[in-house]
């Protein structure tokens, strides 16, 4: 009988963004599914990669003169490090600028064309070059970007496009004939909303003329693969050709883990070429929420993302694991705080499961010289702790089929919780003062011994490093992989005669005075963080609008020395737009001239007057010179 198999992706991540704590929670909760399958004895294929094409990349990398491929080679490291770091147990780590993947990615385009399809048309629409989109008249949220709130731009040009319209019943009625399909049940909600609205065919291309940094189309090398178009196809591009794909038995995949920001991109692009290419949607697609820091969201410009990394230093991986996946119910929004991380550590790890450990190891070696012993029978005390057990094996089984972390962790502790209580009930300090005592107590050390062989399983997947360091301190030879679930289906699979092993504790508390001290280095207050560096992000940089201008009208400002007013023709209007050169440059002289304006500034009153944009100009010992260009280039052009 060949093996269960069990396939399970994060996404891509996107190469331009510096891992936080949004994306190492993604890639735990995949990691934590994809090590519970195993010890179920699935043979199990875990994803996670990096997306390395489109118009992000290759601006950042011309920003700091280098190739794009240069670029994503240093920067997709970051990703396969932190994963390293936190003991994340991928399969495979895919890049969509793998030769590998780019071949899936024009076959495929190759057969949708040959099928029609796709076809090109001329399409004219806002298009947002952070979030790489085409949006309509009416997707725009106060004349921006629905997404991200940016300036969008008017582009009119001949593109290919994907029928994607055309499934659009098939994909309502696949969502509603399965209520597993895409959780959870409100993230349903939102894609069939999305849904009551025609569906559009989906732009598949963009000009190499303008983004030369893709995927060549087979069927046309003058255009490159739209990025979106390109990335989804990583998740099947991993096992090789479509009919390897086929073969492989890993697919559909079992969870396409995502964040709830990009489901739509999921639920709907992917789930409708997949269905034009012959292929079943993934099983399950799930969409987390976001964290929030302290109340707040996480921005760059609050100087408020958690960096994994930092946390990792200063409290150790599997707090980390754990916390992140216990704190809030998976597909909920969660807040951050160092402060609620410290307390989890305290109660949670150090008080509760680190004492159990630290008084039944103590114990062993005080009544039983440091040896297993071997139980004699078990008794009406007994009884519930491994009823318990039975109750709480059985309940996480089924927890994690609807990925409820926080549920299956808060149930484990009830373990924990039970066999403090079984130790404290049953007294094995009083136990060892009579020879009948000393029997009985055999079979509560075997117990509570057996209760953390069962507890060390059970949360592998949560805390591996932690829990291997338990079972050596335990005197269990065989690994927590070769024990398996299959282990915990009997009471009693502890060996006697082990010989355990004192070890340094699993989670140090953090004592009350650490902790202010801790929290005082790590909530450093925002101004503070501001003061310490004046470096801007690629994304900042993108939300200054530079545009080309000709200055058609200059005159000096009455009153003003240094103050020229221009009237400034940008290609769609013309502003007014004071600048201060009247010191090195005759109001005459200006006209004709093409200059850089800063098009997106907030209006501002000089002299009384208006000024609609910003002049871009360097001053040395007083002389002004503005910034121009070699040759001509027009009104209106974006500078990048």
């Amino acid at each position: 009988m060949s093996q269960k198999k069990f396939y399970i992706t994060t996404p891509i991540y996107y190469v331009n963004d510096v891992p936080h704590i949004g994306h190492a929670y993604t890639t735990i909760a995949s990691d934590v599914v994809a090590r519970y399958k195993r010890l179920e004895g699935y043979e199990v294929f875990f994803l996670t990669g990096t997306d390395e094409h489109g118009q992000k990349v290759q601006q950042a990398a011309t920003v700091l003169g280098v190739s794009p491929q240069q670029h994503v080679d240093n920067l997709h490291q970051r990703f396969k490090e932190l994963w390293a770091r936190l003991n994340i147990s991928n399969s495979d780590f895919i890049r969509t600028t793998e030769e590998r993947h780019k071949k899936l990615v024009r076959d495929i385009l190759q057969e949708l064309h040959a099928k029609d399809e796709i076809y090109q048309a001329s399409y004219e629409g806002w298009y947002c070059t952070p979030c790489e989109r085409f949006w309509t008249e009416k997707d725009l949220a106060e004349g921006n970007c629905p997404e991200c709130q940016r300036k969008v731009e008017k582009i009119k040009e001949h593109n290919y496009f994907f029928r994607m319209g055309k499934y659009q019943q098939w994909l309502v009625d696949r969502i509603n004939n399965d209520p597993h399909f895409i959780l959870p049940a409100s993230r349903r909600n939102e894609v069939l909303g999305f849904l009551e609205k025609p569906l559009e065919d989906l732009c598949v291309s963009r000009p190499k003329s303008r983004l030369p940094w893709g995927i060549p189309l087979p069927f046309d090398e003058k255009y490159v693969t739209y990025v979106w178009f390109d990335a989804l196809i990583n998740y099947i591009s991993i096992h090789g050709s479509l009919d390897d794909v086929k073969a492989s038995g890993f697919w559909p995949a079992d969870h396409n883990m995502v964040g709830k920001d990009i489901l739509t991109t999921h639920a709907v692009y992917w789930s409708t070429i997949l269905k034009a290419i012959g292929l079943e949607p993934p099983k399950n697609i799930f969409a987390h929420g976001w964290w929030t820091v302290n109340g707040q969201k996480m921005s760059k410009s609050l100087q408020n993302v958690v960096e994994p990394n930092n946390l990792i230093d200063k409290f150790g991986v599997d707090v980390i694991r754990y916390f992140l996946l216990r704190e809030v119910p998976f597909g909920l929004d969660g807040d951050f705080s160092h402060k609620a991380l410290i307390g989890r550590l305290n109660s949670d790890l150090a008080n509760n499961l680190g004492n159990l450990l630290n008084r039944t190891v103590n114990m062993m070696k005080k009544y039983c010289d440091g040896v297993i012993p071997t139980p004699a029978s078990v008794g009406p005390e007994d009884l519930p702790l491994t009823e318990k057990a039975a109750e709480v094996i059985a309940e996480v089984r089924k927890l994690y089929n609807e990925l409820s972390y926080n549920k299956i962790l808060q149930k484990i502790w009830t373990l924990v919780d039970a066999t403090n209580q079984y130790i404290d009930k049953t007294g094995p300090w009083n136990l060892a003062k009579t020879n009948e005592g000393k029997e009985r107590l055999k079979t509560v050390m075997y117990n509570s011994a057996e209760s953390l062989r069962v507890l060390g399983v059970l949360l592998n997947p949560y805390m591996p490093d932690s829990m291997s360091s338990l079972m050596k301190q335990l005197g269990v030879q065989s690994s927590i992989e070769d024990q398996g679930m299959a282990s915990l289906e009997n009471w009693g699979g502890l060996k006697s005669g082990n010989q355990t092993q004192k070890a340094k504790q699993l989670f140090p508390r953090i004592e009350d005075k650490q902790v202010e001290k801790l929290l005082a280095e790590l909530d450093v207050p925002k101004n503070e963080k501001k003061e310490s560096s004046n470096q801007i992000t690629i994304d900042e940089f993108m939300k200054v609008e530079l545009r080309t201008g000709k200055i058609l009208e200059a005159e000096k400002v009455k009153k003003s020395k240094k103050l020229i007013q221009l009237k400034v023709d940008i290609g769609t209007e013309t502003r007014q737009v004071l600048a201060g050169i009247a010191e090195s440059y005759e109001p005459e002289n200006l006209i004709g001239r093409t200059v850089i304006i800063v098009a997106n500034l907030k209006p501002a009153k000089l002299m009384g007057i208006e000024s609609q944009g910003m002049v871009l100009a360097a001053s040395k010992d007083g002389i002004i010179s503005l910034a121009g260009f070699d040759q001509e280039c027009g009104q209106g052009i974006q500078v990048r």
